[in-house]
């Protein structure tokens, strides 16, 4: 079984298992960082793709003290994700928030992904960063 891992960064961590070979979810949901850490850690996956805040391209005009204060918080987070899965030798993407498939609604997931249990925007953007990834993507190092 080959599995990779997406990661939303956030206080909330997103974080799905998405199995290559079955084309499936094998877990869904949302952790603490170090949880979502010391999980990846363990699964050493064959690639972890983290939602990177640093790559985004844009800031709403109008983004008041605590939006920036959170956007600092997930490149915080990216950062702390990079240096772990290096140090722990773990193949890994970091991919700009524009590039992945989010902000879809509970319903909407569900029917995507037949993935029934209970899921948050968190976990729900993480496996918009793995679904449909597969061996080839993996083999070629690219998700088109």
């Amino acid at each position: 079984m080959t599995l990779i891992v997406g990661i939303d960064t956030g206080t909330h961590t997103g974080v799905t298992v998405w199995n290559i070979d079955e084309q499936r979810i094998e877990w869904c949901g949302s952790l603490k960082i170090h949880e979502a850490l010391d999980l990846v850690r363990k699964m050493r996956p064959a690639l972890v793709r983290v939602e990177d805040a640093r790559l985004r391209k844009w800031i709403p005009p109008k983004a008041g003290r605590e939006v920036l204060q959170g956007v600092g918080a997930v490149k915080r987070d990216a950062a702390i994700w990079e240096a772990a899965l290096t140090d722990w030798g773990i193949p890994f993407e970091m991919v700009a928030p524009a590039h992945n498939a989010t902000k879809r609604s509970a319903a909407e997931f569900r029917r995507i992904t037949s993935w029934t249990c209970r899921t948050n925007e968190h976990a729900r953007d993480s496996a918009g960063l793995v679904i449909g990834f597969t061996r080839r993507n993996l083999e070629h190092g690219t998700r088109n």
